[in-house]
């Protein structure tokens, strides 16, 4: 499971900082965060920020959950707050996602520009990727990963992959050198 944060967010003052301004312009681009993305947190934040600052878009930085993991994140995260959590709460709440958004904060700052945190909560990950792409008709969408044999995509899937031929605007994917050079 994600390790999970019980601490408030923003987890900073810089953060909040970026979170409160508001948003430059209406347009957005989007960056899905996985529970595996903890380690590229700053290839995704850098890559993003600065498509974002040359845009001046906001960026939304998007966490999915799927049905089972989401009720394990409301369980753990329960004795903290009286109100059932949100997607969007909750996904504040996951270290990947806090690790892009510290990331984030002083390159979107130098930019002028701003960002947020959504969650949602599907079990066909990629799906609601491009659904949460085309409701903001996002200009562009960053996903990570890490370079896979094609046996590999059968059989395991790949969800950026799938954004990368389904989502209605631009793809940037930003790869995980660390992981293909091992094995």
């Amino acid at each position: 499971m994600t390790e999970l944060s019980t601490d408030a967010f923003p987890p900073s003052e810089e953060v909040a900082d970026v979170l409160a301004r508001p948003p430059v312009r209406t347009e957005t681009v989007l960056v899905p965060v996985g529970p595996a993305d903890g380690h590229r947190a700053e290839a995704l934040a850098e890559t993003a920020a600065e498509a974002a600052g040359l845009l001046q878009t906001t960026v939304r930085i998007l966490h999915v959950f799927t049905e089972s993991r989401f009720e394990r994140v409301r369980e753990t995260l329960s004795s903290e707050t009286d109100t059932p959590l949100s997607p969007d709460e909750a996904a504040t709440h996951v270290e990947p996602v806090r690790a892009v958004a510290r990331a984030l904060c002083t390159p979107l700052r130098q930019y002028g520009t701003t960002m947020d945190v959504t969650g949602r909560v599907g079990d066909d990950v990629s799906r609601e990727i491009v659904a949460a792409a085309e409701a903001l008709d996002a200009k562009r969408v960053f996903v990570g990963g890490r370079k896979r044999s094609p046996v590999g995509k059968v059989r395991n899937g790949s969800t950026a992959q799938q954004v990368l031929l389904d989502a209605p605007c631009p793809v940037t994917f930003v790869r995980d050198f660390e992981s293909s050079t091992q094995g």
